[in-house]
């Protein structure tokens, strides 16, 4: 009896594996900015209707925008320039950018489908237009690398196989690892992103008549800003400001 009910699990934990598997490999397309093939289960209608329901969040959490209107202006108008004169010019999505209030949080973030966020505390350590740029041409980047919805994806991909593993198994331990696993796989491909928005970053500030150079200096303010003391690059989802700058350069002798 406990044979016939060990094997009816791991038939169970196949079942659930596989479907994972087969669900997650059948979503393949490939980004027409980057030419790398995705795994993505939401259209760029969903990411957008995404990204608009999540911006009120960010808002709310973030102190709301910061109350000057020559400030946003600015920020909107070097946005623009960076989208109508670069490759995101061809994108589905509805770029939108917001200064938030937030003057303790040294940060720029992207929602999925268009929204680009950037705190009041990372626009003040910013010196020039060129390292603004720089910014929110990285966080473009991430939107038209598709980056939040393969992520998205790859999290969902990872949860199926860890529900397959825990019904197969009775073992806490193994479970426990197959999570520690699944989470450094998604931190790992979280690097990537950032490396990846990077190099989009640097051929978008190029095409808009922007100084690609002022990426590397953006790179340095953040390491500033955490005070020079970064943690494991392995352990940490955004590579080691020095690694960026070395890919960077490497982005700008490409291109130029």
């Amino acid at each position: 009896m406990r044979l016939g009910k060990n094997l009816l699990k791991l038939v169970l934990a196949a079942g659930i594996i596989i479907f994972g598997v087969v669900k997650y490999c059948s979503s393949s397309q490939e980004n027409p900015y980057t030419g790398e093939t995705q795994y993505l289960d939401l259209t760029a209608e969903e990411e957008i209707a995404l990204g608009a329901q999540s911006t009120a969040y960010i808002l709310r959490d973030h102190g709301g925008l910061y109350p000057n209107e020559a400030e946003q202006q600015k920020l909107k108008s070097v946005g623009s320039k960076l989208v109508e004169n670069s490759i995101a010019s061809a994108a589905p999505y509805e770029f939108k950018f917001y200064l938030l209030a937030d003057d303790s949080t040294v940060n720029a973030f992207a929602l999925p489908g268009g929204p680009v966020f950037i705190t009041k505390a990372l626009y003040n350590r910013l010196s020039n237009e060129d390292q603004l740029a720089g910014v929110l041409a990285h966080e473009i980047g991430h939107i038209i690398g598709r980056h939040s919805a393969e992520q998205l994806a790859k999290q969902g991909f990872t949860n199926t196989i860890l529900t397959g593993v825990a019904v197969g198994s009775e073992s806490h331990e193994v479970t426990k690892a197959a999570a520690v696993l699944g989470n450094l796989a998604n931190m790992k491909f979280g690097r990537g992103d950032e490396l990846e928005s990077d190099h989009l970053g640097v051929k978008i500030m190029l095409q808009s008549g922007y100084d690609p150079k002022a990426l590397i200096e953006v790179m340095k303010i953040l390491k500033e800003a955490s005070g020079g003391n970064s943690p494991s690059e392995f352990f940490s989802t955004h590579p080691d400001p020095d690694n960026r700058i070395e890919k960077i350069h490497d982005a700008i002798e490409k291109y130029q």
